[in-house]
């Protein structure tokens, strides 16, 4: 269970406990993980994190298309959008996510969908339209260096309107969609920040029964 009290989850079907997909192939996922956060670097070093962040990305096989940092419910988090290849065939998958760390634990909100049978079809065609000169960039936070997966502007969200169905589309939009709607327990707001003074910490939240935990926005 997670510190999520509120989640807006129209459209989704619940496929076993904190886990949802919908008729477009997104699944939708909430974790909770009552250890200090992985991450690379303070929300505010935002250089520094977007660096690090790059290069765990990029040595699981991926790569970082951005990392944006902003507030869910109220409390500091970082977004992370990301490519991930399939490894079984040939394509790719898109996960958005956002990661709300404090100083001992962290709640990780997340949306991921794969291409199907057809692959590259939108990069292509970008590629096709700006020219390959135009198409590839060095990784914006590694300073012109490699990041993973190469970079392009064929993952930027100018293009998503004209690819409605693609899943960096989709993964993009329900997480847009999806993060207004989050709202956290208070004993989790609460919680010593991340990167924060060593005081002592509070315990995290206690997990409340399974049923009425998430309510639809809608309800």
């Amino acid at each position: 269970m997670t510190p999520i009290t509120g989640l807006d989850l129209t459209g989704f079907t619940e496929r076993e406990t904190g886990v949802w997909t919908d008729a477009s192939g997104l699944v939708l996922s909430v974790h909770f993980f009552p250890v200090v956060p992985d991450l690379p670097a303070p929300l505010h070093e935002l250089e520094r994190l977007r660096a690090g962040l790059t290069q765990l990305v990029a040595g699981a096989g991926g790569g970082l298309i951005e990392s944006v940092p902003g507030l869910v419910d109220g409390v500091p988090a970082v977004r992370q959008l990301v490519k991930m290849p399939l490894g079984s065939r040939p394509g790719q998958a898109f996960i958005g996510s956002w990661t709300i760390p404090r100083a001992q634990s962290s709640t990780v909100v997340k949306v991921q969908a794969a291409e199907g049978a057809t692959t590259g079809m939108r990069e292509a065609m970008i590629m096709a339209q700006v020219g390959p000169a135009a198409y590839f960039r060095p990784h914006p936070y590694l300073g012109g260096q490699a990041g993973g997966l190469p970079y392009h502007v064929g993952d930027e969200e100018q293009w998503d309107a004209r690819f409605a169905d693609h899943p960096l589309t989709l993964v993009r939009a329900a997480l847009r969609r999806i993060t207004p709607t989050v709202t956290f327990d208070d004993r989790f707001k609460a919680l010593p920040p991340f990167g924060g003074s060593a005081a002592p910490q509070s315990p995290p939240p206690q997990s409340p029964p399974r049923r009425g935990w998430f309510r639809r926005k809608d309800a």
